[in-house]
Formats: structure tokens, sequence, C-alpha cells
């Protein structure tokens, strides 16, 4: 995996606040082009903007952004909960951390819809998330999914070759069975790139229902033993190696 390191120099305003936890680069780019950062005062409109760590002043809505100090939290997210920093009417994953961490500007890396579980990440550092959520970075997700009656060969075969999402072809990069029984029928889906509710939308093209969708690993990290709602600190030089290298939590 790529590293993302200040050497103290002058640093793109984007990639700045990303080291501030405002979010990952592309949060940061969009509090930019509204006009919600001010430079020495100045607005500036420009993710490409040249700063100066410790010697340019930043300001995000009127508040310094600082670097902080950087979490990497690997949580079993349960069903029933939204991937969201808040929300006035649903609870989210933040409801299940510790005040201790909410309060550092954690934020989900991608995202599990609602009814969906399983292995997600939390951090404050907006490159890290880059990494892991940018296509180009090759970062698998693995899940299971069970469905609500058995597939055959050839509706998996379907799924393999891809389905047309927001007029383009969509291609997982592995379906496969994992185990069934009369009433349930299990199903291995690896994906490069995380669409909004993709495998859904994806089953739901072939004419298949899911009872439960869990993300069991990113990259080589695997879920393993963690229990539902619980979660785990790491250093990202730790989380960075076990993704590459393999790992369970």
């Amino acid at each position: 995996m790529h590293s993302f390191r200040s050497n103290g120099t002058a640093m793109r305003l984007n990639k700045y606040l990303a080291s501030c936890a405002v979010g990952s680069r592309r949060t940061a780019d969009a509090l930019i082009f509204a006009g919600r950062v001010r430079v020495n005062g100045e607005v500036v409109r420009e993710p490409g903007r040249s700063v100066l760590p410790g010697t340019d002043l930043v300001l995000v809505d009127g508040v310094v952004a600082s670097p902080t100090e950087k979490l990497y939290v690997v949580f079993h997210k349960p069903p029933g909960v939204v991937c969201a920093c808040k929300d006035r009417f649903e609870k989210t994953v933040m409801d299940l951390l510790p005040p201790s961490l909410v309060g550092q500007g954690l934020f989900p890396v991608g995202r599990l819809d609602k009814e969906s579980e399983g292995l997600l990440l939390l951090t404050n550092d907006g490159d890290f998330a880059q990494e892991i959520m940018h296509p180009s970075f090759g970062v698998i997700k693995r899940y299971h999914v069970r469905l609500t009656a058995p597939v055959d060969a050839r509706t998996l075969q379907q799924w393999r070759k891809g389905i047309l999402m927001e007029g383009r072809v969509v291609v997982p990069v592995l379906v496969e069975p994992l185990w069934g029984s009369e009433k349930s029928f299990w199903i291995r889906v690896d994906l490069q790139e995380g669409k909004k509710r993709e495998i859904r939308v994806m089953a739901r093209a072939l004419g298949l229902r899911i009872r439960r969708l869990v993300r069991v690993a990113v990259g080589k990290l695997e879920l393993a033993e963690l229990q539902s709602g619980a979660w785990r600190l790491f250093t990202r030089e730790e989380l960075c190696r076990m993704i590459a290298l393999g790992g369970r939590i």
C-alpha cells in the first residue's frame, strides 16, 4: 500500500485538511469548493493550493484546522445502524463507540448499508481512507451473502459477467457458492469498487433476494472472532500490514 506522510514542507490544501480529521480528501474538496475554507484570511476554492503546515492559518467554517492524532478503528457493525457520523432519525455506528473516540473526528471508511453487517474501518486519517476506498489501490472487500433461495450455476455465471448499474456494466472480482440448504444459500462476493448498495442492486437485477449480507474481509484483514458491536484500535502500520499481508481480528 502507498504511504502518505507530511515532511514539513508545503502540502496541497485538500491533503492538509484530510490530515486535520475533516474527512477524506473528497470531503475536503467539497468544503473547499463550497467556499468554507480560508487560508490566511482568504477564501480558497482550489484543492491544489499549497499551504505550509505550522505557518499558514487554515480555517474551516471559522475554526482552525490543525493536524490531529491519527486513530484507526476496526469495528464489527451490527445490522440496523447506519454508517454516518450523525443522523437525526437513525442510530449510527458512532452511537456504539465511546465518546472518547467519537470526539476525535472519526468517520467510516466507505460504508455498509443499514441492513448489512460486518467489518468496518473508521479513522480520522483522510489519506488512509483514500487508500482503502479508491479502486486504483486494489483493496478487495469480501462479502458472505445469504440468499432466500438456492441459486443455480447459470445465474451465478450471469453475476460474474457483470450487471448494468448507473449506465455501465459493473463486474465483481469473484462470485462463488459457499454452502446452502433448501431454505437458504450462501455465496461469496468480492468487490474492488464499492457503489452504493452494489451487491443488493446486482442481486435484485438477477431476481434474487438477500436475507443477510456480511462483510468478512478488507484486503487480507479478516473479521474472524470480533463480536458484533465490538471494536479494536490499531496503529496505521499494524492495519496496513494486516490488510496487505493478512490478519484476523
